[in-house]
């Protein structure tokens, strides 16, 4: 059994360390396993809450002068209280989530919520909420993003300042090069023209060359007419040889004729 001197050194504890903290939840139970118990509190530690088990007369000293003082009504019958200094959201989590699990075991009285009573249906809708470090991981998302951005913007500006310069770069040099091609163009066709005069004096050239001459013309023709006279005395000297040639024939029918009529003579002899 415990000593006056025990009760009161239980009691400046359990004050202390509640008037340090920010939440607290009261809770009772029935037909409680040691196995129950112990997954409990292990729940809560886990969470960095404090768990105990008290009487209610200590309970309600303890609580005087606090906030949670407003939480005494409740301090009936089998009373445990699970209190923290630090986030009150993760508290929550961990005690709703064991009471619907054990409902059969454990009842949810009230609790003190940064000053504030709850009962268990906001005590839910607290728990749902996220937790103090997944809340400073997505400000730190958002910051970080925002940083990301910023940096992006301000490296733009250069970044687009020397992609400017280098398409300007790239441009001076096709600008240099097409003055020179024009240059190089206009020389070309300088070159076509004065070798076109060329080209048609070699013409006029090789046609004069080609072509005959007046005399050569005049010439031909009279070259040509003896050649026709001669042939024509060939031919009209060609000509009388059949006339020779029939004068024998007449001649040898007349030689023939005597012949016939020669033994005619004789016979008349």
């Amino acid at each position: 059994m415990k000593t006056r001197e025990t009760k009161q050194n239980d009691l400046n504890a359990l004050t202390a360390s509640l008037a340090a903290s920010k939440s607290a939840m009261v809770m009772s139970f029935t037909k409680l396993s040691v196995q129950k118990d112990q997954e409990f509190r292990n729940s809560l530690r886990n969470a960095g809450a404090q768990y105990q088990v008290v009487k209610n007369t200590l309970a309600r000293r303890a609580v005087k002068g606090t906030d949670f003082e407003q939480a005494s009504e409740s301090f009936k019958g089998v009373t445990a209280i699970a209190w923290t200094e630090g986030d009150p959201v993760v508290l929550t989590k961990a005690v709703s989530k064991f009471m619907k699990d054990n409902a059969d075991i454990y009842t949810f009285k009230t609790g003190v919520v940064d000053g504030n009573l709850v009962d268990f249906t906001q005590l839910n809708v607290i728990a749902n909420l996220p937790s103090k470090e997944e809340l400073i991981s997505k400000l730190l998302y958002v910051l970080n993003a925002q940083a990301q951005r910023i940096v992006t913007v301000i490296s733009a500006v250069p970044r687009d300042l020397a992609v400017v310069i280098k398409q300007i770069g790239d441009k001076i040099p096709a600008e240099a090069a097409a003055p020179a091609a024009e240059v190089k163009a206009e020389e070309r066709a300088a070159e076509v023209k004065s070798e076109e005069p060329a080209a048609a004096q070699a013409e006029e050239a090789l046609g004069a060359e080609s072509a005959p001459s007046p005399e050569a013309t005049d010439a031909a023709p009279s070259q040509e007419a003896p050649e026709a006279s001669n042939e024509a005395p060939e031919e009209a000297a060609a000509a009388p040889e059949p006339a020779q040639e029939a004068a024998p024939a007449e001649e040898e029918n007349v030689l023939e004729i005597p012949e016939a009529e020669a033994p005619a003579e004789e016979k008349a002899e």
